[in-house]
Parts: structure tokens; sequence; C-alpha cells
């Protein structure tokens, strides 16, 4: 991770901190010095570097001899004649253009630091040969190409190249001639097949390689680094099972082989890994049970296996791994109820058991789970959700509860007593409840995130659920409430002025909501950031949309479809400056489509069809990226970049509370002329008794 400035010394967190004291010892060092002019060779290689990129680099001035007096330029100033560069931190500088090869003549260069720049094109090859560079970082740029088959970096102790377009994995003489390095970062890059030469570089502590495409079996390579405390293997396509041989990894604390293809059992191995904090293993094909030596290590403080194919009772061994703060075990086949042994992890913050085939009830112990911030219990089976909410108040520090998927048909409890006064986010979506909203929420003040859809609700929202300070998303849809839509949803606070900071961090847990075939499929991510949304879609709502709708500057997401709605669409929802889904199809509405809500610049999706609008459809702003469909079903409503609409196309309109008037003294007054003057012209045209003749009918 990069600071803010870039700064390397600042922005990484996983160097042991002997290095970092070094390195900081050695730039204090430096700082510390008077400053005589720069070396003219390092001054001329500085030139041509800045040449090379737009924009030119602040803080150097080129009428100036001393490039050691520039920015973000580090001089060694042992010599009383001239400086020598030694370190360039120009991270996060929004530097474009290339690496011009004129850097090579900073020969002193110990420190290089370009990360988080726009730097793009292949690296001069001459810039993996300076003798005393101790520290490169190349991340987050787009440079290309493959690594040079040549790298003689003797001094090289972090080297960071990750978020690049690399596309060849570092050659089998690197660790030769580097064998002092300490990190390696090749993260996020292109290197595709081909194997891993890293079994000489015997000083590794830190190795991400994660985000590229590499595959085959685990890296044997590894085993031998003794040294080795992060390990990174994720979102690549290695496979086969996961090899007896991470024993040898004695001084692991983190390992993360998640997104892969590994299958068959894990190995039962971790008892040799007692220095392991965090293990990943999760988006695999991995079977059989849990191992003992890992359900009993006591130095666990992470297990994430989501998403494998797990079997048999899940036994955590909370005595010994009493420091386990997170665990996630969702989307596998274990059986059994829930552990009740899990209440003895009395330092677990985050728990899920999502997905998995356990039944029964939450156990009354998971009350002493005084710790616990989120649990997600989601499709597990369960029943009896007025128990597991009687027990479940007691978390105090609970956050994020799901338990969607649960407790089909149960009645939702109605007890006023239950307390959440630290929920945050409460997801129990398709579990087909019945009874009404449930007053005990309204004591919940921290609420933010609401969702209780595809049930059986019934009855009228009260005026309580728009009174939450911080609350950003609501989804009520199919459900069958009715009434008004509580015209106090649009004072909330949070999405009028934005009272709450939604970036909160729940672990390393994640619930990602999306819809398949109509119907949500309970897998959420990073529920803080998800869009602010107020969903009423699928009930029985009726009467107006409330003008004041306008005042939710901060509403991303509206939807109305489908309900008995009365009268227009109030002019003021062009109020709604964020919004970007307004969908209030089959609503029963009438009216125009009020023009000013070609001002919603960021409005993607837009849906009023099958209602009674008319008029001219409006065709500036975004509204002409919305399909023909968004328009379906309104007989008066003109299609976009015709003609204006005729009169006739428009339909009457009767003001409530009034009747329309067929026959008044106008309609007579007209109706009289008429016939006169019909008869005339039928006298003057010889039609009526015609001289000689006899009128015919």
């Amino acid at each position: 991770m990069k600071t803010s400035n870039g700064s390397f010394f600042m922005g990484i967190p996983k160097v042991s901190l002997a290095f970092l004291t070094v390195v900081i010892m050695f730039q204090q060092m430096i700082l510390g010095s008077q400053e005589p002019a720069c070396h003219m060779n390092d001054l001329t290689a500085l030139k041509g570097f800045a040449k090379c990129l737009e924009p030119d680099i602040g803080g150097w001035n080129w009428s100036s001899s001393n490039c050691c007096s520039f920015t973000d330029i580090i001089c060694d100033n042992s010599s009383d004649i001239y400086g020598r560069v030694v370190g360039l931190e120009l991270g996060n500088k929004r530097l474009t253009g290339t690496i011009c090869e004129s850097l090579v003549g900073l020969e002193q260069l110990r420190i290089l630091n370009l990360s988080l720049n726009s730097l793009h094109g292949k690296i001069p090859a001459n810039l993996f040969h300076f003798r005393n560079l101790e520290v490169l970082d190349l991340s987050n740029n787009y440079l290309v190409g493959p690594l040079p088959s040549a790298i003689h970096l003797p001094s090289i102790k972090y080297l960071d190249l990750s978020k690049n377009y690399f596309s060849s994995f570092i050659s089998m003489r690197f660790c030769t001639s580097s064998s002092h390095i300490q990190y390696l970062d090749l993260a996020h890059n292109f290197f595709g097949e081909g194997s891993i030469y890293l079994e000489n570089c015997t000083s590794l502590q830190y190795v991400f390689l994660n985000g590229n495409g590499l595959s085959g079996t685990f890296p044997e390579d590894l085993f031998r680094l003794q040294h080795l405390r992060v390990l990174h293997l994720q979102q690549n396509q290695f496979s086969g099972p996961l090899s007896y041989g991470i024993g040898n990894l004695s001084n692991l604390v983190e390992l993360d082989i998640s997104l892969n293809d590994f299958s068959e059992s894990l190995p039962d191995v971790f008892g040799r890994l007692r220095k392991l904090e965090s293990f990943s293993a999760s988006s695999n094909r991995l079977t059989g049970l849990l191992p003992a030596s890992l359900v009993n290590l006591a130095s666990l403080l992470r297990i994430d296996l989501h998403n494998n194919s797990l079997d048999g009772p899940i036994r955590i061994n909370c005595s010994a791994m009493a420091q386990v703060t997170s665990l996630d075990l969702a989307s596998n086949n274990f059986q059994g109820p829930v552990p009740a042994s899990l209440s003895s992890c009395q330092s677990l913050r985050a728990l899920d058991l999502a997905r998995n085939k356990l039944g029964g009830v939450v156990p009354f112990e998971f009350r002493n789970l005084n710790a616990l911030e989120y649990l997600s219990l989601g499709n597990t089976s369960i029943n009896n959700i007025s128990t597991a909410l009687e027990i479940l108040q007691h978390c105090k520090n609970l956050t994020i509860l799901v338990l969607g998927l649960n407790f089909y048909q149960e009645e939702m409890p109605s007890n006023v007593n239950l307390q959440f006064t630290s929920l945050k986010a409460l997801i129990i979506p398709v579990c087909h409840l019945r009874g009404s909203l449930p007053i005990w929420l309204s004591s919940s003040k921290m609420l933010q995130l609401l969702d209780l859809s595809w049930n059986s609700l019934r009855g009228s929202l009260p005026s309580w659920i728009g009174k939450f300070e911080y609350l950003f998303y609501l989804d009520l849809s199919n459900n069958s409430f009715s009434g008004e839509i509580p015209e106090s949803l649009t004072g909330l606070e949070n999405l009028v002025h934005k009272t709450a900071l939604l970036k909160e961090s729940s672990e390393h847990f994640s619930l990602v909501k999306s819809k398949e075939q109509g119907r949500p499929r309970l897998a959420y991510n990073d529920v803080w950031s998800f869009p602010p949304t107020i969903d009423l879609s699928r009930n029985m709502f009726s009467g107006p949309i409330w003008p004041s709708f306008g005042n939710l500057k901060n509403l991303h997401d509206l939807s109305l479809e489908e309900n008995n709605l009365s009268g227009s669409i109030p002019d003021s929802i062009s109020g709604m400056t964020s919004l970007e889904v307004l969908d209030l199809s089959r609503t029963n509405l009438s009216g125009e489509i009020p023009r000013s809500l070609e001002h919603l610049s960021f409005l993607s999706v837009f849906n009023v069809s099958y209602n009674r609008l008319y008029g001219d459809t409006p065709s500036g702003g975004q509204f002409m990226t919305f399909p023909e469909s968004s328009f379906d079903g309104n007989q008066a409503l003109c299609p976009r970049l015709l003609a204006p609409c005729q009169r006739k196309q428009i339909p009457p309109v009767v003001s409530p509370g009034k009747k329309m008037k067929i026959v008044d003294w106008n309609f007579g007054i007209g109706a009289a002329t008429g016939f006169l003057l019909t008869v005339f012209f039928c006298f003057k045209s010889g039609w009526v008794l015609p001289k000689g003749r006899v009128c015919r009918y």
C-alpha cells in the first residue's frame, strides 16, 4: 500500500521493522547533512529522465545546478565537493510518459519509487543493473513487455512491480544475483504459464504473486524459503492437491491460495505452522473434513474457506483457538446443527456459516458472543426466528445480521422488548415471513441497511420508517404492504444530507446482492458500498408519489414498480440529482413526463412503461439512451424525435371531485345553430320539397 504522497517508507505495512529502521536511519543521515552541489552526471541524467515525462515535475528548478535541492530527491552529501543522488521519491505524482534510458546515469541510486503514476511502455533493460539499488517500486503504472532475462540487482531488498502489464516472469538467474531480496510483489500482471524460480532467494519474507495467470501445481520452489512470512497466490490457475510440503514454511504468518483450482482434502500439516495467523483457501474445489491440525491451531486469527465442497460437522476447538476473530465457512457442505461450541470463541468478531446444510436453531449459547459484529446464517435451514432474535439481541456489538432464506412462512416477531442497539444492517429476505413491519425495529437507531424483501409482510408502513438518521438502503420489495407510501421516507436524513459514513469494514467477510431470474441471490459484497436505494416495488401501495421525494439528493435508486399509485410524476423528482435508477413502471400513473428529468445527468435506467402517461416524451439529456421499452404501454405517449403531440392524442383529464358536464348551455347553443344551418342548406340546394318533385326518403 502506498501513502497519498507515494512515500515508500510510510506506505509498506509488511516490511520487517528492522529493515524499515535501517532505511529511515539511512534517510535521516543523508538529509541531515549540508547540501553541496550535485554531481554533473546526476544532473544530466535527471534532465534526460524529465524530458520523457509529462507534466514537469514540481519543485525541479532547472535554472539551478544543484539537483540536491530539488523536491523528492535524496542525496548523499557526505562529500564536501558534491552530492550524489541516491533516492528518487516520485510516487503518486500523476506523471505520464516513459522511463528514459538516461535514468541509468544515476549510478549511485539506492531508492527508486515511481509508483502510482501513468507511466507506459517498456522498461530499459539497464534499469535492472543498478549495483546499489535497494528499493525499486514501479507498481500501479501501465508498463508492458517481458521482464529482462538478465537482472543484476545485487543490493535489492524490496522489489514491487505489481499492477502493470508485464508478460513474463523473472528468470531463474534473478535469485543468483539478487539473493538479499526480502520483499517481492509481482501481483496483478499477465505472466501466464511458466515456472517460478525463487528457491535461491533465501532471504525472501514477503511474496505476492496473486492476480496473474500462473498455472500448474503448487510451486515447490517456495517450500525452500525458510524465512517466508507472507505468501499470496490467490487469483491464479493453480490446480491439484495442496502439497504436504507447505508444512516446511514454519515461519509463515499469512497464506492466501484462494480463487484457484486446488482440489482434494487439505493436508493435515498445520501443526507445523505455529506462527500462522491468517489462512484463506476460498473458491477452490477442496473436499473432505477440516484437518484436526487446522481446527486446533492456537495461532490462527482468521480462517476463510468459503465456496468449496468441504463437509462433515464443524468442529472448531475454541479452547485451542482462543484468539480467532474471523471464521468464514460459507458455501460448503457442512452438516449438523449450528455448533454451540463456537460460543467459546470469545474473540470472534465475524462468523459466516451461510449456505450449508445445518438446520436446527440458533444455539442459546450464542448470547455469550460479546465480541461478535458480523453474523451470517443465511440459507442454513434454521428455524424459529423469534428464538433466534431473542438470543442474538444479547450480542451487544452485533452490527451486521444476515438470516435470509430461513424460517419459511414463520411469523415476524412483534415482541416490543427486542433491542438491537448496535445493529447497522439487517438482512432477512426470501423467508415468506408473515406479519407486519415490527415495531422493535424502530429502536435500532444506528440502522443503515434494511432488507426484508421477498416476504409476505402486510399492512401499512409506519411513519417511523423515515426517522432513521443513518438509513441509506431500504428494500421492502415483493411483499404485500399497502396504504400510502409514508411521506416521512422523503426526509431520510442520510439521503438528504449524507450524515453517515458508509465506508465501514466488515473484516474479510462480504455480502454481494444480485438478482437471478427475478429473485435475489443471497451473496453480498461489501455492504457499505451498496448504492443508496429505496425499493418498494411489487407491493400494493396506493396514493401519490410525494413531491418531497425530490429532497433525496443522495438517492441513487428509486424503484416503485408494480404498485397501485395515483396522480402524476412530480416535477420535483429532478431534485434527486444523484439518481441512477428510476423505475415507475406498472404503477397506474397519469399525466406527462416532466421535462425537468432531462437534467438528471446520472440517470442510466428509466422505466415508466404500462402507465397512463400522455404527451411528448422527453428527448434531451439521458433520455436519448433509454430503449423504447422504457415507454411501452402508454398509448397516448408520443414517441421521441417526432413532431409534438396533437391535441387529440391527449386524453381529457378529470379533476378529482368534479364531474364532467356533457350537456351545458354552450353545447345547446352550438347544437341549435348547427341544426338551423343544415335545414337552410337543404332548402337552398333543392333537396327539401323541390318544385314539381316529391321528396324521397
